[in-house]
């Protein structure tokens, strides 16, 4: 195996992923089912109350199955458990720096680590950071199961990168501009766990309520998308232009260093069980 090669995952593996799927499955329903209730619920800033202790719950344990799922397959050793709760910890002390613009470091190690690792590596190290980084920040509230779903959304998909093992000098400039974009991406997705609550000025948005960017049961799909780009727009896209700069200069001057080390730990710390061909000796006579 080349020091660049991200191993091809065998059949075992697949149990880990699916349940790295299953959890973002669940996740996606949950920042969704709003749109499908007959009426809304004008609760703004405690949009989930009920439902997002539940939803922790469940992502919780579906990253401990995962954990537990991967390590039964051997995708996992416990050395790499172990660098899981090393990465955590240190991405969760990134995310209390601050930057500007409300910017902060938090997505660098699961973009990197997804990347090198793999999808359910990068999905377990984006949750559990902003569970960790929460608890220390005092961030606990209704939005948190939500911000740990987006958070893993980005390790995971950064997972489905492919490595590009012949450029090394481009792989920085690919995964700034990936980090740049899963930036915006992240506030988007993160608007939708608190947007369908809302109602225009009851809420504090009247600029995005005069301009149509609120939602309303019954609206079409076409007139929701365009009520949300409204919103998204005022309120939010300046915040996340900063964080997709942030995110893209970080990568272009660590990501290169940080996946040396990363592959350096792949390398001694991923093996492959061969099983024992056992023969019998054979009667001659």
């Amino acid at each position: 195996m080349t020091p660049h090669a991200r191993p091809a995952p065998r059949r075992a593996d697949f149990l880990s992923i699916a349940i790295s799927l299953l959890a973002s499955v669940l996740g996606l329903a949950a920042f969704l089912y709003p749109f499908l209730l007959p009426g809304r619920a004008d609760s703004g800033a405690m949009a989930h109350a009920n439902d997002a202790p539940l939803v922790f719950v469940v992502l919780l344990v579906l990253c401990l199955a995962t954990v537990f799922a991967s390590l039964t397959s051997q995708q996992m050793t416990s050395k790499l458990v172990a660098l899981l709760g090393i990465l955590t910890a240190l991405s969760a002390v990134l995310r209390t720096i601050p930057g500007p613009a409300g910017f902060n470091a938090i997505f660098l190690l699961p973009i990197l680590s997804g990347y090198c690792y793999g999808p359910t590596f990068g999905f377990m190290l984006g949750v559990l950071s902003l569970l960790v980084s929460a608890l220390i920040g005092g961030g606990v509230g209704p939005w948190l199961p939500y911000q740990m779903l987006a958070t893993g959304w980005v390790g995971l998909l950064s997972g489905f990168l492919p490595e590009w093992k012949l450029h090394r000098r481009l792989e920085p400039i690919m995964l700034a501009i990936w980090g740049a974009l899963v930036g915006l991406i992240f506030g988007a997705i993160m608007n939708i766990w608190f947007w369908p609550f809302l109602a225009g000025g009851a809420t504090g948005f009247d600029h995005a309520g005069d301009l149509g960017g609120v939602w309303q049961p019954g609206m079409s799909v076409w007139a929701t998308v365009r009520a949300y780009a409204t919103f998204y727009a005022i309120t939010s896209l300046w915040w996340d232009a900063w964080r997709a700069a942030g995110n893209a200069l970080l990568l272009l001057l660590f990501g290169g260093a940080i996946l040396r080390v990363l592959r350096r730990f792949r390398s001694r710390f991923r093996f492959d069980i061969v099983p024992e061909v056992i023969t019998t000796p054979t009667d001659h006579s």
